[in-house]
Protein backbone atom coordinates (compact mmCIF):
# COMPACT_ATOMS: atom_id res chain seq x y z
CA UNK A 1 0.00 0.00 0.00
CA UNK A 2 1.66 3.36 -1.38
CA UNK A 3 0.37 6.26 0.77
CA UNK A 4 1.38 9.75 -0.38
CA UNK A 5 1.18 12.60 2.01
CA UNK A 6 1.00 16.11 1.42
CA UNK A 7 1.30 19.78 3.15
CA UNK A 8 0.11 22.53 1.14
CA UNK A 9 1.05 25.35 3.38
CA UNK A 10 4.34 26.74 5.10
CA UNK A 11 6.35 24.00 5.44
CA UNK A 12 5.34 22.17 2.16
CA UNK A 13 6.73 18.85 1.62
CA UNK A 14 5.59 15.47 0.10
CA UNK A 15 5.87 11.99 1.91
CA UNK A 16 5.56 8.90 0.51
CA UNK A 17 4.78 5.61 3.10
CA UNK A 18 4.57 2.24 1.79
CA UNK A 19 3.26 -0.51 3.58
CA UNK A 20 4.11 1.01 7.09
CA UNK A 21 7.75 2.15 5.93
CA UNK A 22 8.47 5.85 5.30
CA UNK A 23 10.57 5.54 2.00
CA UNK A 24 11.44 9.86 2.39
CA UNK A 25 9.72 12.83 2.55
CA UNK A 26 10.45 16.23 0.60
CA UNK A 27 10.57 19.41 1.70
CA UNK A 28 9.98 21.84 -0.65
CA UNK A 29 12.62 24.18 1.20
CA UNK A 30 15.37 21.65 0.72
CA UNK A 31 14.54 21.94 -2.97
CA UNK A 32 16.84 23.76 -5.17
CA UNK A 33 17.94 26.43 -2.36
CA UNK A 34 13.95 27.49 -1.72
CA UNK A 35 13.31 29.80 1.13
CA UNK A 36 12.79 29.12 4.30
CA UNK A 37 9.15 27.15 5.13
CA UNK A 38 8.29 27.21 1.35
CA UNK A 39 4.47 25.97 0.57
CA UNK A 40 3.40 24.11 -2.16
CA UNK A 41 1.49 26.59 -4.70
CA UNK A 42 1.38 24.80 -7.55
CA UNK A 43 1.30 20.96 -7.59
CA UNK A 44 3.17 20.49 -10.44
CA UNK A 45 5.91 20.48 -7.69
CA UNK A 46 4.07 17.20 -6.27
CA UNK A 47 5.00 15.56 -10.01
CA UNK A 48 8.54 17.13 -9.87
CA UNK A 49 9.08 15.59 -6.38
CA UNK A 50 7.55 11.86 -7.19
CA UNK A 51 9.55 12.00 -10.35
CA UNK A 52 12.87 12.82 -9.12
CA UNK A 53 12.58 10.03 -6.30
CA UNK A 54 11.51 7.16 -9.21
CA UNK A 55 7.93 7.09 -8.19
CA UNK A 56 5.10 7.54 -10.95
CA UNK A 57 1.88 9.26 -9.37
CA UNK A 58 -0.28 6.79 -11.41
CA UNK A 59 1.56 4.09 -8.66
CA UNK A 60 0.20 5.78 -5.66
CA UNK A 61 -2.67 3.82 -4.32
CA UNK A 62 -3.38 6.94 -1.89
CA UNK A 63 -3.27 10.51 -1.66
CA UNK A 64 -3.98 12.50 1.54
CA UNK A 65 -4.05 16.12 2.15
CA UNK A 66 -2.92 17.45 5.81
CA UNK A 67 -5.83 20.11 6.83
CA UNK A 68 -5.68 23.84 7.60
CA UNK A 69 -7.51 26.58 8.28
CA UNK A 70 -11.07 26.33 8.73
CA UNK A 71 -14.35 25.83 10.67
CA UNK A 72 -15.55 22.42 8.87
CA UNK A 73 -13.00 22.66 5.84
CA UNK A 74 -10.41 24.22 4.42
CA UNK A 75 -9.76 25.30 1.62
CA UNK A 76 -6.65 24.90 -0.73
CA UNK A 77 -6.13 27.70 -4.18
CA UNK A 78 -3.35 26.29 -6.69
CA UNK A 79 -2.24 25.57 -9.80
CA UNK A 80 -1.51 22.49 -11.74
CA UNK A 81 -0.22 22.91 -15.33
CA UNK A 82 -1.14 26.38 -14.85
CA UNK A 83 -4.22 26.30 -14.90
CA UNK A 84 -5.82 27.20 -11.07
CA UNK A 85 -7.99 24.64 -9.10
CA UNK A 86 -9.12 25.25 -5.66
CA UNK A 87 -8.95 21.89 -3.53
CA UNK A 88 -11.04 21.05 -0.13
CA UNK A 89 -9.56 20.10 2.78
CA UNK A 90 -10.35 19.15 6.39
CA UNK A 91 -10.40 21.59 9.17
CA UNK A 92 -7.46 22.62 11.47
CA UNK A 93 -9.20 21.08 14.68
CA UNK A 94 -11.02 17.83 15.20
CA UNK A 95 -14.86 18.88 15.28
CA UNK A 96 -15.58 15.96 18.51
CA UNK A 97 -13.29 13.98 21.29
CA UNK A 98 -13.27 11.25 19.37
CA UNK A 99 -13.05 12.85 15.98
CA UNK A 100 -9.57 12.90 15.12
CA UNK A 101 -9.57 10.37 12.50
CA UNK A 102 -12.40 12.41 10.66
CA UNK A 103 -11.71 12.39 6.98
CA UNK A 104 -12.89 14.81 4.39
CA UNK A 105 -12.69 12.93 0.91
CA UNK A 106 -12.10 15.04 -2.50
CA UNK A 107 -11.62 14.31 -6.03
CA UNK A 108 -10.02 17.22 -7.49
CA UNK A 109 -6.26 16.52 -7.35
CA UNK A 110 -4.66 16.87 -10.90
CA UNK A 111 -1.30 15.68 -11.11
CA UNK A 112 0.67 16.08 -14.58
CA UNK A 113 -2.96 16.16 -16.12
CA UNK A 114 -4.61 13.10 -14.21
CA UNK A 115 -7.41 13.59 -11.53
CA UNK A 116 -6.72 12.12 -8.47
CA UNK A 117 -9.11 10.91 -5.31
CA UNK A 118 -7.79 11.80 -2.21
CA UNK A 119 -8.43 11.82 1.47
CA UNK A 120 -7.83 14.79 4.30
CA UNK A 121 -7.42 14.85 7.74
CA UNK A 122 -7.18 17.77 10.30
CA UNK A 123 -4.18 19.39 10.98
CA UNK A 124 -3.92 18.45 14.78
CA UNK A 125 -4.21 15.05 13.74
CA UNK A 126 -1.01 14.73 11.44
CA UNK A 127 1.18 16.48 14.43
CA UNK A 128 -0.49 13.31 16.81
CA UNK A 129 0.35 10.91 13.94
CA UNK A 130 4.19 11.89 13.36
CA UNK A 131 4.51 12.23 16.75
CA UNK A 132 3.16 8.92 18.14
CA UNK A 133 3.67 6.64 15.33
CA UNK A 134 7.39 7.24 15.25
CA UNK A 135 7.76 6.91 18.93
CA UNK A 136 9.56 4.15 20.93
CA UNK A 137 5.59 3.82 22.36
CA UNK A 138 4.36 3.24 19.21
CA UNK A 139 7.16 0.90 18.28
CA UNK A 140 6.73 -1.08 21.85
CA UNK A 141 3.44 -1.89 21.19
CA UNK A 142 2.15 1.30 23.96
CA UNK A 143 -0.67 3.62 25.10
CA UNK A 144 0.71 7.25 25.07
CA UNK A 145 -0.43 10.94 25.52
CA UNK A 146 0.46 13.46 23.26
CA UNK A 147 0.84 17.15 23.57
CA UNK A 148 0.20 19.18 20.80
CA UNK A 149 1.10 22.87 20.85
CA UNK A 150 1.19 24.58 17.43
CA UNK A 151 1.33 28.13 16.64
CA UNK A 152 -2.75 28.57 16.57
CA UNK A 153 -3.73 26.22 19.11
CA UNK A 154 -3.49 26.18 22.88
CA UNK A 155 -1.47 23.16 24.06
CA UNK A 156 -3.81 19.79 23.32
CA UNK A 157 -3.42 16.84 24.77
CA UNK A 158 -4.88 13.27 23.78
CA UNK A 159 -4.78 9.99 24.07
CA UNK A 160 -3.90 7.26 21.89
CA UNK A 161 -4.75 3.71 23.27
CA UNK A 162 -5.51 0.36 21.73
CA UNK A 163 -9.24 0.88 21.40
CA UNK A 164 -9.01 4.38 19.53
CA UNK A 165 -7.65 8.10 20.02
CA UNK A 166 -9.27 10.74 21.25
CA UNK A 167 -9.04 14.70 22.86
CA UNK A 168 -8.57 15.12 26.16
CA UNK A 169 -8.41 18.64 26.95
CA UNK A 170 -6.72 22.04 27.08
CA UNK A 171 -4.04 22.82 29.28
CA UNK A 172 -4.20 26.53 29.40
CA UNK A 173 -5.40 29.45 27.21
CA UNK A 174 -2.82 30.64 25.13
CA UNK A 175 -1.85 29.80 21.48
CA UNK A 176 1.58 28.77 20.35
CA UNK A 177 1.78 32.23 18.92
CA UNK A 178 2.18 33.91 21.90
CA UNK A 179 5.62 33.43 22.68
CA UNK A 180 6.79 34.91 18.80
CA UNK A 181 4.74 37.31 19.45
CA UNK A 182 6.32 38.41 22.42
CA UNK A 183 9.16 38.99 20.36
CA UNK A 184 7.37 41.40 18.04
CA UNK A 185 7.16 43.77 20.98
CA UNK A 186 10.48 43.18 22.45
CA UNK A 187 13.40 42.69 22.19
CA UNK A 188 16.04 42.93 18.13
CA UNK A 189 12.96 41.05 16.21
CA UNK A 190 10.73 43.94 17.34
CA UNK A 191 8.38 45.59 14.72
CA UNK A 192 5.70 47.82 14.07
CA UNK A 193 3.97 45.56 10.96
CA UNK A 194 2.37 42.59 13.07
CA UNK A 195 0.24 41.79 9.64
CA UNK A 196 3.36 39.46 8.74
CA UNK A 197 4.59 36.95 10.68
CA UNK A 198 8.09 35.71 10.60
CA UNK A 199 8.18 31.99 11.66
CA UNK A 200 11.75 31.76 12.68
CA UNK A 201 11.72 34.45 15.49
CA UNK A 202 10.65 31.95 18.32
CA UNK A 203 13.98 29.88 17.80
CA UNK A 204 15.84 32.90 17.84
CA UNK A 205 14.43 34.56 21.06
CA UNK A 206 15.19 30.85 22.58
CA UNK A 207 18.80 31.90 21.79
CA UNK A 208 18.38 35.63 23.28
CA UNK A 209 16.54 35.13 26.44
CA UNK A 210 20.35 33.80 27.52
CA UNK A 211 21.64 37.67 27.32
CA UNK A 212 18.58 38.48 29.81
CA UNK A 213 17.46 37.44 33.78
CA UNK A 214 14.58 36.25 35.07
CA UNK A 215 13.08 39.09 37.25
CA UNK A 216 10.21 37.52 39.41
CA UNK A 217 8.69 40.77 39.55
CA UNK A 218 8.19 40.23 35.63
CA UNK A 219 7.10 36.83 36.13
CA UNK A 220 4.03 37.86 38.37
CA UNK A 221 3.25 41.08 36.56
CA UNK A 222 2.89 38.05 33.51
CA UNK A 223 0.62 35.78 35.33
CA UNK A 224 -1.86 38.52 36.63
CA UNK A 225 -2.36 39.97 33.20
CA UNK A 226 -2.63 36.23 31.68
CA UNK A 227 -5.35 35.72 34.30
CA UNK A 228 -6.81 38.90 33.57
CA UNK A 229 -6.89 38.93 29.74
CA UNK A 230 -7.32 35.32 28.76
CA UNK A 231 -8.76 33.23 31.75
CA UNK A 232 -11.41 35.30 33.36
CA UNK A 233 -14.90 35.55 32.36
CA UNK A 234 -14.74 38.45 30.41
CA UNK A 235 -15.96 39.08 26.61
CA UNK A 236 -12.52 39.27 25.35
CA UNK A 237 -11.43 36.34 27.36
CA UNK A 238 -14.60 34.35 26.12
CA UNK A 239 -13.72 35.66 22.96
CA UNK A 240 -10.22 34.29 22.65
CA UNK A 241 -11.39 30.95 23.84
CA UNK A 242 -14.04 30.55 21.61
CA UNK A 243 -11.77 31.62 18.50
CA UNK A 244 -9.45 29.07 19.75
CA UNK A 245 -12.49 25.97 19.53
CA UNK A 246 -13.15 26.93 15.67
CA UNK A 247 -9.89 27.59 14.21
CA UNK A 248 -11.68 29.78 10.73
CA UNK A 249 -9.04 32.24 9.06
CA UNK A 250 -10.82 34.96 11.27
CA UNK A 251 -10.43 32.97 14.21
CA UNK A 252 -6.76 32.76 13.44
CA UNK A 253 -6.71 36.72 12.59
CA UNK A 254 -8.89 37.04 15.85
CA UNK A 255 -6.29 34.90 17.85
CA UNK A 256 -2.97 36.79 16.75
CA UNK A 257 -4.96 40.63 17.24
CA UNK A 258 -5.91 39.67 21.18
CA UNK A 259 -2.40 38.53 21.76
CA UNK A 260 -0.62 41.62 20.29
CA UNK A 261 -3.22 43.90 21.88
CA UNK A 262 -2.07 41.67 25.35
CA UNK A 263 1.71 42.75 24.33
CA UNK A 264 0.76 46.17 24.00
CA UNK A 265 -0.31 46.84 27.49
CA UNK A 266 2.11 44.79 28.83
CA UNK A 267 5.00 47.04 27.04
CA UNK A 268 3.66 49.83 28.78
CA UNK A 269 3.72 48.42 32.18
CA UNK A 270 7.18 47.04 31.49
CA UNK A 271 8.45 50.10 29.30
CA UNK A 272 11.56 50.76 32.72
CA UNK A 273 12.97 47.07 32.11
CA UNK A 274 15.45 45.89 29.97
CA UNK A 275 13.59 43.84 26.88
CA UNK A 276 16.40 40.90 27.60
CA UNK A 277 15.03 40.21 30.78
CA UNK A 278 11.29 40.93 29.72
CA UNK A 279 11.34 37.92 27.19
CA UNK A 280 13.03 35.56 29.72
CA UNK A 281 11.08 35.72 32.11
CA UNK A 282 8.08 35.24 30.12
CA UNK A 283 9.67 32.42 29.06
CA UNK A 284 10.27 31.47 32.55
CA UNK A 285 6.31 32.14 33.33
CA UNK A 286 5.25 29.80 30.13
CA UNK A 287 7.61 27.16 31.45
CA UNK A 288 6.28 27.21 34.62
CA UNK A 289 2.55 26.87 33.57
CA UNK A 290 3.42 24.32 31.16
CA UNK A 291 4.37 22.43 33.87
CA UNK A 292 1.95 23.21 36.41
CA UNK A 293 -1.21 22.67 34.63
CA UNK A 294 0.06 19.42 33.23
CA UNK A 295 1.08 18.20 36.45
CA UNK A 296 -2.84 19.22 37.29
CA UNK A 297 -3.84 17.40 34.40
CA UNK A 298 -2.11 14.43 35.20
CA UNK A 299 -3.70 13.91 38.35
CA UNK A 300 -6.74 13.22 36.25
CA UNK A 301 -5.81 10.88 33.87
CA UNK A 302 -2.66 9.29 35.63
CA UNK A 303 -5.28 6.37 35.46
CA UNK A 304 -4.93 5.43 32.00
CA UNK A 305 -2.91 3.02 30.60
CA UNK A 306 0.67 4.40 28.90
CA UNK A 307 -0.20 7.58 30.78
CA UNK A 308 3.26 8.11 31.69
CA UNK A 309 4.50 8.14 27.99
CA UNK A 310 4.48 11.71 26.69
CA UNK A 311 5.02 12.61 23.06
CA UNK A 312 5.49 16.40 21.73
CA UNK A 313 4.01 17.46 18.88
CA UNK A 314 3.45 21.05 17.06
CA UNK A 315 6.15 23.60 16.62
CA UNK A 316 6.57 24.82 20.19
CA UNK A 317 7.88 21.16 20.71
CA UNK A 318 11.35 23.23 18.99
CA UNK A 319 11.58 24.64 22.60
CA UNK A 320 14.06 22.69 23.99
CA UNK A 321 13.86 24.17 27.19
CA UNK A 322 10.34 23.52 27.69
CA UNK A 323 10.48 20.09 26.50
CA UNK A 324 13.62 19.87 28.67
CA UNK A 325 11.09 21.11 32.11
CA UNK A 326 8.77 18.38 31.34
CA UNK A 327 11.50 15.47 30.81
CA UNK A 328 12.50 16.87 35.03
CA UNK A 329 8.91 16.10 35.96
CA UNK A 330 8.19 13.03 37.90
CA UNK A 331 5.18 12.95 35.87
CA UNK A 332 6.23 11.30 32.82
CA UNK A 333 8.78 8.00 32.64
CA UNK A 334 9.59 8.62 29.02
CA UNK A 335 9.39 12.12 26.85
CA UNK A 336 9.63 11.36 22.91
CA UNK A 337 10.12 14.68 20.56
CA UNK A 338 10.18 13.56 17.01
CA UNK A 339 12.99 15.45 14.99
CA UNK A 340 9.90 17.20 13.20
CA UNK A 341 7.60 18.26 15.72
CA UNK A 342 6.42 21.29 14.02
CA UNK A 343 4.86 21.44 9.90
CA UNK A 344 7.87 19.79 8.37
CA UNK A 345 6.64 16.33 9.63
CA UNK A 346 2.97 17.29 8.84
CA UNK A 347 2.98 15.22 5.34
CA UNK A 348 4.63 12.31 7.09
CA UNK A 349 1.57 12.70 10.02
CA UNK A 350 -1.01 12.92 6.87
CA UNK A 351 0.17 9.49 5.86
CA UNK A 352 0.59 8.28 9.26
CA UNK A 353 -3.46 9.21 9.76
CA UNK A 354 -4.35 7.08 6.57
CA UNK A 355 -2.60 4.18 7.91
CA UNK A 356 -4.38 4.84 11.32
CA UNK A 357 -7.90 4.94 9.85
CA UNK A 358 -7.29 1.63 8.40
CA UNK A 359 -5.55 -0.13 11.49
CA UNK A 360 -5.52 1.84 14.15
CA UNK A 361 -2.20 4.26 15.60
CA UNK A 362 1.22 2.12 14.68
CA UNK A 363 4.37 2.56 14.31
CA UNK A 364 5.76 3.38 11.66
CA UNK A 365 9.34 2.29 10.49
CA UNK A 366 11.34 5.25 9.54
CA UNK A 367 14.87 7.39 9.64
CA UNK A 368 15.52 10.38 10.40
CA UNK A 369 17.81 10.79 7.03
CA UNK A 370 14.99 10.08 4.56
CA UNK A 371 15.28 13.65 2.73
CA UNK A 372 16.37 14.58 -0.81
CA UNK A 373 19.20 12.82 -2.05
CA UNK A 374 22.19 14.40 -3.04
CA UNK A 375 21.86 16.06 -6.73
CA UNK A 376 24.32 16.59 -9.31
CA UNK A 377 25.43 19.54 -9.86
CA UNK A 378 27.92 21.42 -11.98
CA UNK A 379 30.73 22.48 -9.93
CA UNK A 380 32.92 26.20 -10.90
CA UNK A 381 36.78 25.15 -12.16
CA UNK A 382 38.10 27.67 -9.26
CA UNK A 383 37.33 24.49 -6.82
CA UNK A 384 39.89 21.46 -6.53
CA UNK A 385 38.35 17.63 -5.87
CA UNK A 386 40.47 15.50 -3.87
CA UNK A 387 39.88 12.02 -2.24
CA UNK A 388 39.86 13.03 1.32
CA UNK A 389 38.80 10.10 4.12
CA UNK A 390 37.08 10.91 7.58
CA UNK A 391 40.70 10.60 9.05
CA UNK A 392 42.64 13.21 6.65
CA UNK A 393 39.16 15.43 7.36
CA UNK A 394 39.58 15.42 10.95
CA UNK A 395 42.98 16.82 10.27
CA UNK A 396 41.56 19.73 8.56
CA UNK A 397 39.38 20.12 11.55
CA UNK A 398 41.73 20.59 13.98
CA UNK A 399 43.08 23.32 12.12
CA UNK A 400 40.62 25.06 12.97
CA UNK A 401 39.14 25.19 9.53
CA UNK A 402 35.42 24.94 9.44
CA UNK A 403 34.17 22.48 6.76
CA UNK A 404 30.48 22.17 5.06
CA UNK A 405 30.41 18.42 5.00
CA UNK A 406 27.50 16.41 2.83
CA UNK A 407 26.43 12.87 2.79
CA UNK A 408 23.65 11.18 1.67
CA UNK A 409 19.93 12.11 1.95
CA UNK A 410 19.29 14.93 3.39
CA UNK A 411 17.69 15.20 7.60
CA UNK A 412 14.00 15.09 8.26
CA UNK A 413 12.88 18.34 10.52
CA UNK A 414 14.66 22.15 10.45
CA UNK A 415 17.83 20.78 12.60
CA UNK A 416 21.21 19.60 10.76
CA UNK A 417 22.13 16.36 11.77
CA UNK A 418 25.58 15.71 10.22
CA UNK A 419 23.35 15.71 6.67
CA UNK A 420 24.03 19.19 5.28
CA UNK A 421 25.76 20.62 8.01
CA UNK A 422 29.29 22.82 8.75
CA UNK A 423 31.31 20.96 11.02
CA UNK A 424 33.97 22.98 12.98
CA UNK A 425 36.15 21.92 15.90
CA UNK A 426 35.13 23.42 19.14
CA UNK A 427 38.05 24.23 20.65
CA UNK A 428 38.47 27.99 20.02
CA UNK A 429 36.52 30.19 21.85
CA UNK A 430 36.21 32.43 18.12
CA UNK A 431 34.71 29.73 16.25
CA UNK A 432 31.03 30.38 17.52
CA UNK A 433 31.63 34.38 16.22
CA UNK A 434 33.28 32.50 13.14
CA UNK A 435 30.55 30.38 12.38
CA UNK A 436 27.88 32.99 12.79
CA UNK A 437 29.15 35.55 10.78
CA UNK A 438 29.45 33.28 7.92
CA UNK A 439 26.00 32.35 8.13
CA UNK A 440 25.07 36.21 8.77
CA UNK A 441 23.46 35.54 11.92
CA UNK A 442 23.76 37.30 15.54
CA UNK A 443 26.64 36.69 17.47
CA UNK A 444 24.43 35.78 20.58
CA UNK A 445 22.96 32.80 18.10
CA UNK A 446 24.60 29.46 19.70
CA UNK A 447 26.07 26.38 17.78
CA UNK A 448 25.69 23.05 18.39
CA UNK A 449 27.87 20.26 19.49
CA UNK A 450 27.56 16.68 18.01
CA UNK A 451 28.84 14.62 20.61
CA UNK A 452 30.01 10.32 21.14
CA UNK A 453 26.79 9.30 22.42
CA UNK A 454 28.69 7.28 25.20
CA UNK A 455 30.97 9.93 26.18
CA UNK A 456 28.47 12.61 26.38
CA UNK A 457 27.13 12.32 30.24
CA UNK A 458 31.39 13.37 30.98
CA UNK A 459 30.88 16.26 28.79
CA UNK A 460 27.44 17.65 29.18
CA UNK A 461 24.44 17.23 31.96
CA UNK A 462 22.11 15.01 31.92
CA UNK A 463 24.09 14.05 28.49
CA UNK A 464 21.22 11.62 28.04
CA UNK A 465 20.65 10.29 24.73
CA UNK A 466 19.23 13.14 22.33
CA UNK A 467 19.61 11.84 18.96
CA UNK A 468 17.90 15.05 17.08
CA UNK A 469 18.79 18.22 19.47
CA UNK A 470 15.65 19.05 20.94
CA UNK A 471 16.29 18.72 24.94
CA UNK A 472 18.15 21.42 26.73
CA UNK A 473 21.79 20.27 28.67
CA UNK A 474 24.32 21.80 30.41
CA UNK A 475 27.86 22.07 29.95
CA UNK A 476 29.56 20.80 32.65
CA UNK A 477 32.36 22.74 34.34
CA UNK A 478 35.42 21.04 33.50
CA UNK A 479 34.40 20.88 30.23
CA UNK A 480 33.39 24.87 29.23
CA UNK A 481 37.22 25.92 29.00
CA UNK A 482 37.75 22.52 26.49
CA UNK A 483 34.78 23.38 23.96
CA UNK A 484 34.06 26.95 24.27
CA UNK A 485 32.64 27.17 20.86
CA UNK A 486 29.42 24.86 21.39
CA UNK A 487 29.03 26.85 25.15
CA UNK A 488 26.02 28.74 25.19
CA UNK A 489 25.54 32.31 26.85
CA UNK A 490 23.90 30.44 30.27
CA UNK A 491 25.87 27.49 30.07
CA UNK A 492 23.75 25.48 28.13
CA UNK A 493 23.81 23.17 24.80
CA UNK A 494 21.28 21.80 22.03
CA UNK A 495 23.48 18.94 22.31
CA UNK A 496 23.17 16.06 19.15
CA UNK A 497 24.21 12.42 20.39
CA UNK A 498 25.21 9.79 17.59
CA UNK A 499 26.16 6.55 18.49
CA UNK A 500 30.08 4.93 17.87
CA UNK A 501 27.98 2.11 15.70
CA UNK A 502 26.06 4.19 13.57
CA UNK A 503 27.04 3.88 10.20
CA UNK A 504 26.72 7.11 9.39
CA UNK A 505 30.00 9.19 8.13
CA UNK A 506 29.20 12.01 10.57
CA UNK A 507 30.09 8.86 13.59
CA UNK A 508 33.15 7.87 11.61
CA UNK A 509 34.78 11.68 11.69
CA UNK A 510 33.85 11.85 15.95
CA UNK A 511 36.05 9.04 16.14
CA UNK A 512 38.11 10.13 13.93
CA UNK A 513 38.66 13.46 15.28
CA UNK A 514 38.46 11.99 19.01
CA UNK A 515 41.74 9.51 17.74
CA UNK A 516 43.33 12.62 17.30
CA UNK A 517 42.39 15.08 19.79
CA UNK A 518 40.83 13.38 22.61
CA UNK A 519 38.14 15.17 21.63
CA UNK A 520 34.54 13.15 20.94
CA UNK A 521 32.90 16.75 20.56
CA UNK A 522 32.42 18.89 17.36
CA UNK A 523 30.68 22.14 16.27
CA UNK A 524 27.27 21.21 14.41
CA UNK A 525 25.23 24.40 12.49
CA UNK A 526 23.07 23.83 9.11
CA UNK A 527 24.62 24.04 5.61
CA UNK A 528 22.44 26.42 3.47
CA UNK A 529 22.20 30.22 2.39
CA UNK A 530 20.75 32.50 4.82
CA UNK A 531 16.82 32.23 4.66
CA UNK A 532 16.98 29.11 3.09
CA UNK A 533 16.60 25.25 3.50
CA UNK A 534 19.83 23.46 3.09
CA UNK A 535 21.89 23.10 0.12
CA UNK A 536 21.20 20.70 -2.08
CA UNK A 537 24.56 19.63 -3.57
CA UNK A 538 28.28 19.81 -3.96
CA UNK A 539 28.05 22.60 -6.68
CA UNK A 540 25.61 24.99 -4.37
CA UNK A 541 27.36 24.81 -1.29
CA UNK A 542 30.79 26.19 -3.80
CA UNK A 543 28.39 28.84 -5.31
CA UNK A 544 28.29 30.33 -1.85
CA UNK A 545 31.71 29.90 -1.10
CA UNK A 546 31.55 30.87 2.17
CA UNK A 547 33.50 28.16 3.43
CA UNK A 548 36.63 27.21 1.74
CA UNK A 549 36.21 23.15 2.30
CA UNK A 550 33.40 21.20 1.23
CA UNK A 551 33.55 16.94 1.91
CA UNK A 552 30.59 14.66 0.36
CA UNK A 553 31.34 10.84 0.16
CA UNK A 554 35.03 11.13 0.85
CA UNK A 555 35.70 13.46 -2.10
CA UNK A 556 37.43 16.53 -0.76
CA UNK A 557 36.34 20.11 -2.91
CA UNK A 558 38.66 23.07 -1.84
CA UNK A 559 38.68 26.97 -3.09
CA UNK A 560 41.92 27.62 -4.82
CA UNK A 561 44.04 29.91 -3.59
CA UNK A 562 43.97 32.25 -6.78
CA UNK A 563 40.56 31.92 -6.11
CA UNK A 564 40.56 32.75 -2.79
CA UNK A 565 42.62 35.74 -3.51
Amino acid sequence: MRICGIKLTHDGAISLVEDGRLIFCIEQEKRGNNKRYKDISDLDAIVSALVEQGVDPQSVDQFVIDGWIGDVESQFDVLSGGIPITLKGASYLERHAEGLLSRREGAELMLDGTTYSYASYPHVASHVASSYCTSPFAEAGQPALCMVWDGSTFPRLYYVGHEGTRFLECLFPVTGHAYASAGHHFGPYKRADRTKWDLGIAGKLMAYIALGSVEEDIVAMFQEGYADWFVADTERANLYKAAAGRGTLQDHLNLRAIVHDFFDIMALRLSAKEPEDVLASFHCFLERLLVDEMANIMQRYSDLVGARNLCIGGGCGLNIKWNSALRATDLFDAVWVPPFPNDSGSAIGAACCAMAERNAFRALEWSVYSGPALRLGEISPDWQRVPCSTGELAMILARQKPVVFLSGRAELGPRALGGRSIIAAATSPSMKDHLNDIKLRERFRPVAPICLEDRATEIFCPGTPDAYMLFDHQTRTEWRDRIPAVLHLDGSARLQTISRSSQHPIAELLIQYERLTGIPVLCNTSANHHGRGFFPDVAAACQWGRVENVWCDGQLWTKKSESRR
